[in-house]
């Protein structure tokens, strides 16, 4: 009986022992559930953070993605001198916007002018002020840059610079010989645009010499004024300041070096507009012509003016 007693009381305490042994394991399970449960909720709120950070570039990116509702044609016809100017505005904004398609045509400022006042093309480019008549039309002057007219002679000329007046002398036949003015004993060859050409009614009207030139050569583009000066001994012609290039040598005139920054402040005298004409004011035009001269009168669009040579109008 006492035996039995004791082999009792022993399973019993076996059991007890057991049962808190079964304890301690299922609280250590238990702790270690919630410290992985932790774990996992640290994880995936990482996680969470670096996509969020990832997404945010493309949000700062939105905007640029709004470019892509722009869309149309815009079609410009007229000055050659405007040729590099209208061709770097064109490329810049269609990459800006590239549903938007930009041509142009150079056929010559009072050709341009024609086409915009019969509302064949969107945008007359002319490097000269419109005539009363031209705005008594409709059409409206546009100023987007100013331009200088760069005198030009050919390399081997050993004059650098003249006066107004000699100047006058020179295209209106008076003075033959460059050596008249302090050159060479060498004969003087005229050269100049064809009539209807913005650059040629500017430089004789701001000379005062309409219709008194003596021309040699009147040639229908400003490249091919730069080519015939620079293989022509003698020869003088004008271009458009941001066309001269190493083949040309650039006259001072009153001294005064023809420069962007010259011409802006006023001491180089033969300088002009750069128009672009529309057939009534710019808001009554398409949006896409309307987004075209807002980009031109933007940062963006002042960098490219000034990037082909030219002066920005504030």
């Amino acid at each position: 009986m006492k035996m039995k007693k004791i082999l009792a009381l022993t399973c019993a305490t076996v059991m007890t022992l057991s049962l808190m042994a079964c304890g301690s394991a299922a609280q250590t399970s238990n702790d270690t559930q919630t410290a992985g449960t932790q774990e996992a909720d640290t994880t995936e709120s990482a996680a969470a953070d670096n996509a969020a950070e990832t997404e945010a570039p493309a949000k700062e990116e939105a905007p640029a993605e709004e470019n892509t509702d722009l869309s149309g044609s815009v079609s410009m016809a007229g000055s050659t001198s405007m040729e590099k100017l209208a061709n770097a505005v064109a490329e810049s904004f269609m990459a800006k916007y590239p549903g938007v398609t930009v041509t142009a045509e150079f056929t010559g400022s009072s050709a341009g002018v024609e086409a915009v006042t019969a509302g064949s093309v969107d945008i007359g480019n002319s490097s000269r002020a419109l005539k009363e008549e031209e705005k008594a039309a409709g059409v409206v002057e546009n100023i987007v840059a100013i331009d200088g007219i760069a005198v030009v002679v050919d390399p081997a000329n050993t004059v650098t610079g003249l006066t107004k007046d000699q100047l006058i002398s020179i295209y209106t036949g008076k003075t033959k010989n460059w050596s008249e003015v302090g050159g060479e004993d060498a004969p003087v060859v005229v050269v100049g645009r064809e009539a209807g050409s913005g650059t040629r009614g500017a430089f004789e009207e701001l000379l005062e010499v309409e219709d008194a030139c003596a021309y040699a050569s009147e040639l229908d583009s400003t490249g091919a004024v730069i080519a015939k000066v620079a293989s022509t001994p003698g020869a003088i012609g004008y271009v458009s300041l941001d066309a001269i290039d190493d083949s040309v040598t650039a006259l001072a005139l009153e001294g005064v070096e023809a420069t962007a920054d010259n011409i802006k402040g006023g001491s180089y005298f033969l300088c002009r507009p750069f128009v672009m004409a529309t057939k009534g004011e710019i808001s009554e035009q398409s949006e896409a012509v309307q987004a075209l001269f807002e980009y031109l009168a933007s940062d963006e669009g002042k960098e490219v003016i000034s990037g082909v040579g030219l002066i920005v109008v504030d």
